[in-house]
């Protein structure tokens, strides 16, 4: 496996994906960006409401995707949601002690669509920061 220094994505698996769907992938890379977010946001509302029920299917996509693209941690993070949210539908109890994994969620999704950006996007990624423009002249 092929991880970054921050251990967020098997970057191996990430260019597999990206050699199978060729001219394909930023498309699809655009498509899990917007599905993960209505997944999380599916997810935190769940979660506000008590709705262990509500919590499992966005948990289980975001898990699927997020293992395609490489994005093991998060989809680790979506697989126990997952999983403790059937067992908390099961037990009929309140999935109140997943505050504190999906409170991580986001940051976990965010930091990984970051880093996948970048990849798709060195150039922009590496540019230097540019000097405002003010009126026709570089500022400073």
């Amino acid at each position: 496996m092929s991880y970054g220094s921050n251990g967020l994505v098997n970057w191996s698996t990430f260019s597999q994906l990206r050699a199978q769907l060729g001219a394909e992938f930023v498309r699809i890379l655009g498509y899990f960006r917007e599905d993960g977010m209505k997944s999380l946001i599916a997810i935190e509302e769940a979660m506000r409401k008590g709705d262990a029920a509500a919590l499992v299917r966005p948990a289980h996509t975001l898990k699927g995707e997020s293992l395609q693209f490489g994005a093991e941690p998060l989809g680790l993070l979506s697989e126990h949601i997952e999983h403790s949210a059937r067992r908390f539908v099961e037990q009929q109890e309140s999935p109140e002690n997943l505050l504190q994994d999906v409170a991580k969620l986001r940051p976990l999704f965010s930091e990984t669509i970051n880093l996948f950006e970048r990849e798709t996007a060195p150039v922009m990624a590496s540019a230097a920061p540019r000097r405002p423009v003010v009126f026709g002249r570089k500022a400073g």
